[in-house]
């Protein structure tokens, strides 16, 4: 995925140490109830799609922007999913970085699914009885979001 350059600047002095950064995550449905979701160009799997807000950004802005970059179609947030703090990542150059995921379930208003950046290989809608293989991070995002319960958070983390 493409690092955005205000995090290429501060690697310039941080190296690759951990960095905590924040996330957001977009679960788009349409009219039908159909989820939308993209394959990601760097590792080929099916994903939700998500992203890291620019400094200044709001996080339901950020959902709202990365769904349109990634895939043409224009949504609104509806409401908030879930927060939740994930396991620190290690990519292939080195960098460490742990992410404060921040869940929207957002509506489509307009555009056509499709490809619109170089993160995805394909992106498309997809009912939720017939989802391509996803990872337990996408599957749980989905099923909260399709529930009316409160905004998500890890009740045993509080001390």
């Amino acid at each position: 995925m493409a690092t955005p350059d205000f995090i290429r600047t501060i690697r310039a002095s941080a190296g690759n140490q951990l960095l905590w950064l924040p996330g957001v995550t977009a679960i788009v449905f349409d009219d039908e109830g159909r989820v939308l979701l993209g394959r990601r160009s760097d590792t080929g799997k099916w994903s939700v799609i998500g992203g890291i807000p620019d400094p200044g950004e709001q996080p339901a802005a950020c959902a709202v922007r990365e769904v349109y970059e990634e895939t043409a179609v224009r949504c609104v947030a509806e409401r908030l999913v879930l927060a939740q703090a994930l396991k620190p990542v290690t990519y292939a150059n080195g960098d460490i970085c742990q992410y404060m995921d921040i869940t929207f379930r957002c509506r489509a208003v307009g555009g056509e699914a499709r490809v619109n950046d170089d993160e995805s290989l394909e992106v498309g809608w997809f009912t939720v009885d017939a989802l391509p293989r996803l990872d337990e991070f996408g599957l749980f995002r989905i099923k909260q979001a399709m529930t009316d319960e409160p905004a998500w958070f890890d009740p045993t983390e509080i001390g």
